[in-house]
């Protein structure tokens, strides 16, 4: 039992760092709230005032002065899939870092419980919404009407008054379109995915720049499209093989085509990458490091995508919203699917 109080600790308070650290109590507020308008040495002055003293900062204080609830919104569709949870877990990242909690909701491509999301976090009052889509396609605006600022990612919004923010697929086609040709490779087809998906087609575009570019064509004149699955690569392959027995390259359009393309060539006697190369998109960890041999792909940058979509976000907390569609460069990850052709002997085709 304390006696007359003598045991009891004296609670920190934010004027106390501020007094320590010689500056206004306005000023040490902003230095731990990571705030731009602090200088550098200002706010480490404050940082070690705070940590000398154990100062822990009331959070629900600073919310009820600011007028911020401290949380934002996460509303994807594709909570299962493989593009939306790496830009969720950039976003948490980024939202880590700015004391910011994240209420993630799956709207499961549905338009109408993505409304019932979008309310119910609004009623929670977050204090922004980041809306994740499950293609690259552009999407329906939420509206201008909306009490908080909204962030696209992966699938930009239709408004051009919006913020997006999405991978370049023009820009990742001719990136693995220029590996493929640095490798030697001039007979190339191009194997995509579902022809309703622009992203789709945007890789196509790229690849070809990088085809006029060279100075060649796509082998057969035009992409093959069909669904994004390992099925249709072994079909796609198929087809390649019996209308270009002398193809030396294959840029699919997803991992899981150019999974179904190494099994085909692989069945047919082709040696990847010594006969074939073959390259992969998305970069999915799970198929490519799994693939025989490994495959080359094209990384989408999803995590970096989801970072900047919260800084984004942040900044329009703060009074600053941008609008538009920032575009991230995609990087290319070559593995063992890719290399150099052969400088002597033919395609096993030729032998046989």
């Amino acid at each position: 039992m304390q006696e007359n109080g003598s045991n009891t600790r004296k609670v920190t308070t934010l004027s106390d760092v501020a007094k320590l650290a010689g500056v206004s109590i306005a000023t040490a507020s902003k230095a731990l709230n990571g705030r731009a308008q602090v200088k550098a040495e200002t706010r480490e002055r404050v940082v070690s005032a705070a940590e000398q003293l154990n100062f822990s900062p009331n959070v629900l204080a600073q919310h009820l002065l600011s007028g911020r609830s401290g949380t934002v919104g996460l509303v994807t569709h594709d909570l299962d899939g493989r593009f939306s949870i790496p830009t969720l877990m950039g976003a948490e990242d980024a939202a880590g870092t700015g004391n910011m909690s994240v209420f993630l909701c799956d709207a499961r491509g549905d338009s109408l419980r993505e409304q019932f999301h979008v309310q119910a976090l609004l009623g929670r009052r977050v204090d922004g919404l980041i809306v994740v889509g499950a293609r690259p396609d552009p999407r329906p605006s939420l509206g201008r009407k909306l009490p908080i600022p909204v962030v696209y990612a992966y699938a930009p919004s239709t408004d051009p008054r919006d913020m997006s923010i999405v991978s370049d697929n023009v820009g990742g086609g001719r990136l693995v379109a220029e590996h493929l040709l640095a490798c030697g490779r001039t007979r190339i087809a191009v194997v995509m995915g579902d022809p309703g998906y622009g992203a789709a087609h945007d890789r196509v575009t790229g690849a070809v720049q990088a085809f006029d570019a060279a100075g060649i064509g796509m082998l057969g004149g035009q992409a093959l499209y069909g669904s994004w699955s390992e099925e249709w690569g072994r079909t796609a392959a198929g087809i390649v093989l019996a209308q270009h027995p002398d193809v030396d390259a294959v840029l699919c359009g997803s991992d899981q085509i150019a999974r179904g393309v190494l099994d085909t060539l692989r069945e047919s006697g082709r040696r990847v990458p010594d006969d074939i190369a073959v390259s992969g998109y998305d970069n999915w960890e799970l198929l490519a490091l799994n693939a025989r041999p490994q495959l080359t792909s094209v990384d989408m940058e999803l995590e970096t995508l989801g970072r900047r979509a919260a800084a984004r976000l942040f900044e329009a907390i703060d009074g600053t919203p941008i609008s538009g569609t920032e575009t991230l460069s995609a990087r290319l990850v070559p593995r063992g699917s890719t290399g150099p052709l052969p400088s002597t002997g033919q395609h096993t085709a030729a032998r046989s």
